[in-house]
């Protein structure tokens, strides 16, 4: 019995094992070089198992060779790594058409809210949600929004100063994390719900509490995240989601409530709900509407619900990457510091404008190179939707409709081939002598084309808002806690450094 049960158990060993490595052959079958993948987990193993960050990753893929393409596995499926801008350049915006979609991690759920926000929907419906959306961030429509930014900004700001008031003048330590998180679900509060939760007050408001929920990658969530990329079939069948039910309700109850009450006020607002309810014919629009579709509940909640997961984790790491950077380099922000003083100046002890900030050119080349050496966005993906060919490396190169291309956006912008010395922080390669030497396509922290980031103004109006309250008000320098230089967690697929985002805060009013 026992030989019987040892013999089935390596006849199934053996069959899991073809089954996970039955496509490993398939970059050397058609003369591409790839990397020699792991069976079950691929080429990433190392993120899979916590080991490293998806940063050092897919950096080190980049790296391996040097080659406009490379072959890499995710898990069992094989993926095109690009390496060449100008092959980039046909993939998101010359032949668009044929590279539409994302690549489906966690399936088509018709109910969960992930699978039916913008980034996961595909074809003429993203088409159609994307027109949608577009007019929630026009240049009017951030100037609109503006007053609701900078009062959460201003308001953040005065939070800090009466910390500063109780530390009587020694400085306050701080872990910018926590504090962008409330920062950014705030802004995300006011202008895409019309809600006021304040989050510096009342530190555990249910709206923040689940958007830290939401985006803590503790073992229950890459526990979630593993099972629907490794079964995603099964976990449709189990009626199972990607977040937790309570966070999705939430959501949901949010949102369509706000539409009810809205709808029975005659409420009009500069804000997410307010869009959702022109789109659905319940307030007159200023844009013409270019589809007949019409969504359902599910869809418009879950493009509220990425909105806010976005803007929660986004924008939030990249206002604690660029303060780390500024700590690390006084110089820099020195030069951040003597521009506001010039804007304020002007404004003669007046409110700072959207003009005003959107004019602080050095403030805009700082967020530049902060996005540059930590890209939100490591990698990107487009999914081919028609068979795409092109030459390079000396041969012809066919993609297959549902094959992946791998857009490695960290190993581009880290490459010294295109940025020199990439490892400094130096907000000068985006000054205006210098930023239009910058190789097109090599520069993609939101995207590129048509499938580009559709929040992106926005969040770099958030991120602006705060870092000029931050640096007007305080000096940011070294504590005790903080890590210099920054060194990066092994987090899987989040990136974030491994002690923490600690500053040291410390008032110029005395200065």
């Amino acid at each position: 019995m026992l030989w019987e049960a040892l013999f089935l158990g390596s006849i199934l060993l053996y069959l899991f094992y073809r089954w996970a490595t039955a496509n490993f052959d398939f970059f050397e079958k058609r003369g591409i070089p790839y990397d020699k993948p792991f069976p079950v987990f691929g080429s990433l193993t190392q993120i899979t198992l916590r080991r490293s960050s998806i940063f050092y990753t897919i950096k080190d893929l980049y790296n391996k060779h040097k080659g406009s393409v490379y072959g890499i596995f995710f898990q069992t499926t094989p993926i095109y790594l690009i390496r060449d801008p100008e092959i980039l350049r046909k993939i998101t915006v010359k032949d668009f058409d044929h590279f539409v979609n994302h690549r489906d991690f966690f399936g088509d759920s018709p109910n969960d809210l992930f699978c039916n926000s913008l980034i996961q929907l595909k074809g003429d419906k993203w088409k159609d949600m994307r027109s949608t959306l577009s007019p929630a961030f026009t240049g009017s429509r951030l100037r609109q929004m503006f007053d609701l930014i900078n009062q959460v900004a201003a308001d953040s700001a005065k939070y800090l100063q009466q910390l500063q008031a109780e530390a009587h003048g020694k400085g306050v330590e701080l872990e910018l994390k926590d504090y962008a998180t409330r920062f950014a679900t705030d802004v995300i509060a006011s202008t895409a719900f019309g809600l006021q939760v304040n989050s510096f007050e009342n530190k555990e408001n249910q709206f923040y509490m689940l958007g830290k929920k939401a985006t803590t990658f503790n073992w229950k969530l890459n526990l979630r995240f593993t099972l629907f990329l490794h079964f995603k079939s099964l976990m449709k069948l189990l009626k199972v989601e990607i977040f937790d039910p309570s966070i999705t309700s939430y959501f949901r109850y949010l949102v369509l409530d706000a539409l009810k009450y809205r709808k029975e006020h005659n409420i009009r607002r500069a804000d997410m709900i307010n869009l959702l309810m022109e789109a659905r014919g319940i307030f007159p629009s200023d844009s013409p509407k270019s589809h007949s579709r019409d969504w359902t509940d599910t869809e418009m909640i879950a493009q509220c619900f990425i909105f806010f997961f976005a803007g929660f984790e986004t924008v939030s790491t990249l206002i604690c990457f660029a303060a780390q950077e500024l700590m690390e380099n006084p110089e820099v922000q020195e030069k951040v510091y003597q521009e506001i003083a010039e804007v304020n100046e002007r404004l003669e002890g007046k409110q700072v404008t959207y003009e005003a900030l959107q004019g602080m050119k050095y403030l805009d080349m700082v967020i530049n190179e902060t996005l540059r050496k930590w890209p939100g966005a490591v990698n990107l993906d487009r999914k081919c939707t028609k068979d795409f060919v092109f030459e390079a490396d000396g041969k012809r190169i066919e993609i297959k409709k549902g094959q992946t291309i791998m857009i490695p956006v960290v190993g581009l912008q880290h490459d010294p081939q295109y940025f020199p010395n990439p490892e400094k922080f130096d907000p000068e390669r985006f000054s205006s002598a210098n930023k239009d030497n910058i190789k097109p396509f090599t520069y993609m922290p939101f995207g590129e084309g048509p499938r580009n980031c559709i929040g992106s103004r926005f969040a770099l109006l958030e991120a602006k808002a705060i870092l000029y309250y931050l640096v007007r008000d305080f000096h940011i320098v070294p504590g005790k806690k903080s890590t210099i230089p920054m060194v990066l967690g092994n987090n899987g697929f989040q990136v974030a450094p491994k002690n923490g985002y600690w500053v040291k805060l410390t008032s110029r009013s005395k200065n």
